[in-house]
């Protein structure tokens, strides 16, 4: 069975190796600026005030 073309994550065009998951250096820094802007999150509880971090 063959294995199911790797689509970049921005813009769904077919992913490129030196690239990958994303398909070009632009699709792969827009989606660490999409990180940095924090319109990306991971899931978890909120933090409180008491808290410590590390």
């Amino acid at each position: 069975m063959p294995k199911p073309e790797l689509r970049c994550p921005v813009c769904r065009k077919p992913a490129v190796p030196k690239h990958a998951p994303f398909c070009s250096e632009a699709c792969r820094n827009r989606d660490l600026i999409a990180w940095l802007d924090e319109r990306y999150v991971v899931p978890g509880r909120p933090i409180g005030e008491d808290d410590e971090p590390g």
